[in-house]
């Protein structure tokens, strides 16, 4: 189980282009992090680094003792801004299937229809669901396969005010059962959470 994230002097770039550079942070367990900064900054290129999916100019990412390809393997879940579902299978055919690739049972991806309240949509196809619904059923799988480190990037959209205040509460449960946050965020964050802004010269807490 992942229990810390460690980040040492990182730098990114994208498309030729030096996004920041010397970025460091370190994010324990119980802890949130929202990552702030102008649009192209770097935050969604910063999730998906901490994931594994893009590779730094230079620095490091840790996960404490943990070897880094195990805990990204089986410790993390990223949670794009786009929210990854095909338009013409059904809410219940991408739950299950996203629950299975992550590790999940059937139970828990039961609890969480029922605790996202997604489940009389779980028939109708996803090209059928509100950009709130759909929204709801990708957050679905961060409880249907538990795991530590929660990677999300502008979580709360397209959510109304009522859905970002209850998926507030599941964060805020998330962090009490020791997990991490890293939130890439233009709107704050419904729990309390450590600020890093994105810069092009590294980042300022």
């Amino acid at each position: 189980m992942i229990t810390r994230l460690e980040i040492e002097g990182l730098a990114l770039a994208r498309g030729g282009r030096r996004l920041f550079s010397r970025l460091s942070l370190t994010l324990s367990a119980g802890e949130a992090c929202a990552l702030t900064g102008r649009n192209g900054a770097g935050k969604t290129s910063l999730l998906r680094a901490v994931a594994g999916l893009i590779a730094p100019e230079a620095g490091r990412i840790g996960f404490g003792d943990l070897d880094a390809a195990e805990a990204r393997a089986s410790g993390l879940h990223l949670l794009g801004h786009l929210d990854g579902l095909k338009s013409g299978r059904t809410a219940r055919e991408e739950l299950d299937f996203w629950t299975r690739w992550n590790g999940g049972t059937a139970e828990a991806a039961t609890e969480a229809a029922r605790r996202l309240e997604i489940t009389p949509l779980l028939d109708l196809e996803i090209r059928r669901l509100s950009a709130g619904q759909r929204r709801r059923l990708a957050l679905a799988r961060l409880l249907s396969a538990p795991r530590a480190l929660w990677l999300l990037d502008e979580p709360l959209s397209p959510l109304d005010s009522d859905w970002r205040a209850r998926f507030g509460e599941i964060m805020a449960e998330h962090l009490a059962g020791g997990g991490l946050i890293l939130a890439a965020i233009h709107d704050p964050l419904p729990i309390p959470a450590r600020a890093v802004d994105i810069r092009a010269d590294g980042a300022a807490a």
